[in-house]
This record gives structure tokens, C-alpha cells and sequence, in this order.
């Protein structure tokens, strides 16, 4: 186990604990304030609509994370793809390189004998 990993992968979930509670806060301050904006409603009321409007925010919340997960996923393996083809496409260039000059070296020496 490799405690700089261990140590980065605890920061992240924590940073991922609290972004996401910070977010659950949102959708509460936003829904008092939607209920503010509805005086006629009972305390009853105004507690239904705030806890229904916060489930709402949550669950759009959770679905749009949920689809950039995806996506960032996608888009590391097509990055990875195209770095694996990039660094193929130096190999190849580095090969042909060393190869054209040592053919010119190897020329130039049988020429200039």
C-alpha cells in the first residue's frame, strides 16, 4: 500500500463529501427561498414544499454528476487512445530517424574512404 495514494484518494473523498454536501445546502437555501416567495402557505405547507424542492434539486444533481462521470470516463479512454497512438507515431518517427542517420553515416564513411 502506498501511503501518498492512500493519502490523495481520502483527500479527494473528502473533497467529494463536502463539494456534495455544500450542494445539498444549496438546494435547501434555494428552496426557503422559493417557499419565502409563497406567504399563504402553512408551516406544514412550506415544510412539504421545501423538502420536496430540495429532493427534486438533489436528484438532478446526482443525475447530472452521474452523466459527467460518464462522460470524463469516456473521455480518459479516448485521451488514452489517441496518447497510446501519439507516443507510437514518435517511436516510429525516433526509429526512422536513427535509422536515416546511421544510413547517412554509414554512407558518408564508405564514400570518404
Amino acid at each position: 500500500m502506498d501511503p501518498d495514494k492512500d493519502s490523495a484518494r481520502g483527500l479527494a473523498q473528502l473533497e467529494g463529501y463536502l463539494l456534495w454536501n455544500a450542494e445539498v445546502e444549496e438546494a435547501r437555501r434555494q428552496a426557503g427561498r422559493f417557499t419565502d416567495a409563497l406567504p399563504w402557505l402553512t408551516d406544514a405547507q412550506r415544510e412539504d414544499v421545501e423538502r420536496a424542492y430540495t429532493a427534486d434539486r438533489v436528484a438532478a444533481s446526482r443525475a447530472m454528476l452521474c452523466r459527467i462521470s460518464v462522460r470524463a470516463t469516456e473521455l480518459r479512454g479516448e485521451y488514452d487512445a489517441r496518447y497510446r497512438r501519439l507516443k507510437a507515431r514518435c517511436v516510429a518517427a525516433g526509429v526512422v530517424l536513427v535509422s536515416a542517420v546511421g544510413g547517412t553515416c554509414t554512407a558518408v564513411t564508405l564514400l570518404a574512404r
